[in-house]
């Protein structure tokens, strides 16, 4: 009953927004509508920092209000980057965590991102919080080695996660309810440091939701000359978790700690850890 309900509403809401469409009063409601949605914003203050993003719908909301609780161990770890070094943010979304390693410890970021339903408001909110000289925004796909494949989404919801590169699982491993897709092209964490002349990272965070042992094998000349990798794994996902511990064991990391926040239990993240690691 709930499901026909949701049906009904969608449809309604179709109609009325294409009937608005056809009339020019209508179109200049949507437009204002549009405007009023999109140009949202939140500020949020964390330790000795004001911070300030976009926050056009409920889950891009959630994500900045949680700030400081859905991952306070990502946090701690940037608090103890030296400054001015170069950080790599694998799997940016929106930004949060790039936009704070550039305020707090003044990093040169790159910032990996290719979901284009995150893209613009990644750039929105560098821009919001006058980053712009600070962090450049990639929006290639990593994985493990040069490729042409399909980057598959979960959703399409601004801010969403639960998207994969060349695969048909998600963080997991179960298979992943594909919603969207197009074909594109993914290169290695070595490919982007030499082909793309970009600088050798002294840190580098990947949490992209089930590919994060491939982008860990695709990388290891740059994770070589690496000081610290924090990696998001899901250690009922076997492979993804013996893959990601081997690959960085035989380059010369240990495990420093595995944390998650309490928000995390008794959900489909329960068993996915934030690990840092650092080198020997």
């Amino acid at each position: 009953m709930k499901n026909v309900l949701k049906i009904l509403i969608k449809s309604f809401l179709k109609f009325f927004v294409y009937s608005l469409s056809k009339i020019r009063l209508g179109r200049y409601i949507l437009d204002k509508l549009h405007i009023n949605i999109t140009e949202k914003k939140k500020v949020i203050f964390y330790k000795d920092l004001k911070l300030e993003f976009y926050v056009p719908n409920r889950l891009s909301y959630y994500r900045v209000n949680t700030f400081s609780t859905k991952e306070p161990e990502t946090l701690n770890w940037i608090d103890g980057f030296g400054e001015k070094t170069v950080f790599w943010d694998i799997g940016a979304n929106i930004g949060l965590y790039s936009c704070y390693a550039a305020k707090k410890k003044q990093c040169k970021i790159y910032a990996f991102e290719p979901s284009i339903f995150n893209l613009e408001w990644l750039g929105r909110n560098i821009q919001l919080n006058d980053l712009v000289e600070k962090i450049v925004v990639i929006s290639v796909p990593l994985t493990e080695t040069i490729s042409e494949n399909m980057l598959n989404f979960s959703s399409t919801e601004w801010s969403g996660a639960l998207t994969t590169f060349g695969q048909n699982y998600t963080h997991d491993g179960k298979k992943l309810k594909k919603k969207f897709g197009f074909s594109t092209i993914g290169i290695s964490i070595d490919d982007a440091k030499n082909l793309m002349k970009i600088p050798q990272p002294d840190y580098i965070k990947v949490d992209v939701d089930g590919i994060e042992h491939l982008i860990l094998k695709g990388g290891r000349e740059v994770l070589s000359n690496t000081k610290e990798l924090l990696v998001e794994v899901n250690e009922k996902f076997e492979k993804h978790n013996k893959d990601c511990f081997e690959t960085l064991r035989d380059l010369g990391f240990i495990l420093k700690e595995k944390k998650h926040s309490d928000l995390f239990e008794k959900t489909d993240f329960a068993h996915s850890y934030n690990q840092i690691w650092i080198k020997q």
